[in-house]
């Protein structure tokens, strides 16, 4: 099959490599071609391990096992914040020089006892603090527009998604980082539920409030691979049977931002959507409180501290916004501003909210993604006040600790799809996954960026 393996779901790459009608070898060295061809023009890799990947498909294909393995042979990247055995790990910060990694974090070991092998290492802004993939001499764009970001902090892995560099990416989401670069990039996600898939990203995984996931092109493929991640046996999201009950609200958590008319148009039509499957909406705006906001915001100016420590950065050696980040992280510590009953209280609200509604339907963005720019010599105040005016919809989910998706929902005529995004209360990841697909049925996307699109001879 050669290079036309590139572009397909992880599922069927699987499914022909568990019966023998291609090679692992030959399915990643497809897509290590096709990296090799595209990444100069969309920065989404730090390390691109060929010879490494290559040999580890060809253990794939040796394996006894691989008849039944559910990612027998897919090539996965993963995020520059958990380690990966035999590489760095800089958490998107030059100033880190550890050496090379001693062992695999528990979710690449995860993906790699399914048969996935790791092609790469993808980009992270430093800290993983910010919603553009970017640093010193490195700009990550977005395959669909590349004036475009590809969002962050897991941008890196989203713009490899969507450029047909590997069909699934590792990344996680503290404050929206796998929600806000699936916005951007065209892809679903899915941002477990605290608890659910292992953490230990960083100190103390931004004081509870970071988890682990993947972005994908299908809602198949994401299934698969939260299943994996989460230790389970991969089968499709059990139907509910019955008809759901979908509060729905686009009020802006922050006040005097809203969502463009492309987004609110495309909340109407999944809303039209789901009505016509049966399901009863109702417009129910959740309790975000102020308290719950700074809840959130303090929890993400500690993290930058917490991980500099853990990590044995040199704050000095900090990037410029970082540094002030983290200045405040510590100011925040010091103040014990980080408190587990704020966390705990909203938390409670929010399950309360889902007593009687079992999904909630909002915005993810106020509109297209953020300039792919070099964000990171620009202050502190413009990051933040960036970040918070484009992606006010995600972070409230991180302190609840509940589940919430992303799928793209709606074709923007100029740049990359309109996304939405799904809450549901805790355990409610099989209910967000099983409305994700049916919408896919209902509202199919195109699945990769259209100048990227392996599946579109090249003109000429």
């Amino acid at each position: 099959m050669g290079a036309s393996v590139v572009g397909l779901p992880a599922t069927e790459i699987a499914a022909l490599v568990r019966a023998g009608e291609i090679t692992a070898v030959d399915v990643v060295r497809a897509h290590l071609d096709h990296i090799e061809a595209v990444d100069g023009r969309v920065g989404a890799f730090r390390v691109i391990r060929r010879e490494a990947a290559l040999l580890e498909a060809a253990a794939v294909d040796a394996s006894l096992t691989r008849f039944a393995l559910p990612l027998a042979g897919v090539p996965v990247a993963i995020k520059d914040n958990v380690p990966v055995a035999g590489e760095t790990c800089t958490d998107g910060s030059p100033a880190r020089t550890a050496g090379p990694e001693a062992k695999d974090h528990p979710v690449v070991t995860r993906l790699r006892k399914a048969g996935a092998v790791v092609v790469g290492i993808t980009r992270a802004p430093e800290l993983c603090l910010y919603a553009a993939t970017d640093g010193p001499g490195t700009v990550s764009r977005n395959p669909w527009d590349t004036a475009l970001s590809p969002a962050g902090s897991s941008g890196g892995s989203a713009a490899a998604v969507a450029a047909g560099g590997v069909p699934i990416a590792h990344g996680n989401d503290g404050m929206g980082s796998l929600r806000l670069p699936a916005a951007a990039c065209g892809l679903v996600t899915l941002k477990p539920g605290t608890g659910v898939v292992p953490g230990g990203i960083g100190a103390d995984d931004w004081s509870g409030m970071a988890v682990n996931g993947a972005l994908a092109t299908t809602v198949a493929d994401l299934a698969v691979a939260h299943a994996i991640l989460a230790g389970e046996d991969p089968a499709p999201p059990a139907d509910p049977g019955r008809p759901l009950r979908i509060a729905v609200s686009t009020r802006s958590p922050v006040p005097g931002v809203g969502a463009d008319a492309a987004t609110r148009a495309a909340v109407d039509t999944v809303v039209a959507r789901l009505r016509a499957a049966g399901h009863t909406v109702v417009r129910r705006n959740p309790p975000i409180t102020p308290a719950a906001a700074a809840g959130a915001l303090v929890r993400w100016m500690a993290g930058a501290e917490d991980d500099a420590e853990f990590l044995g950065i040199d704050r000095a050696q900090l990037q410029p916004r970082s540094r002030t980040h983290a200045r405040i992280g510590r100011v925040v510590r010091r103040l014990g501003l980080v408190r587990p009953r704020t966390q705990e209280r909203f938390r409670e609200r929010m399950v309360r909210f889902f007593d009687d509604v079992d999904v909630l339907l909002t915005p993810v963005t106020t509109g297209p993604p953020l300039p792919a720019r070099p964000w990171h010599e620009r202050g502190f105040l413009a990051n933040i006040t960036a970040n918070a005016r484009w992606a006010p919809w995600t972070a409230a989910w991180n302190l609840a600790g509940i589940p919430a998706a992303v799928l793209p929902a709606a074709a923007r005529p100029d740049g990359p799809p309109v996304p939405v995004q799904l809450v549901g209360p805790p355990g409610a990841e099989a209910r967000l996954l099983w409305l994700s697909g049916e919408l896919e049925r209902q509202l199919p996307w195109r699945r990769y960026a259209p100048v990227f699109d392996p599946t579109v001879p090249a003109a000429g």
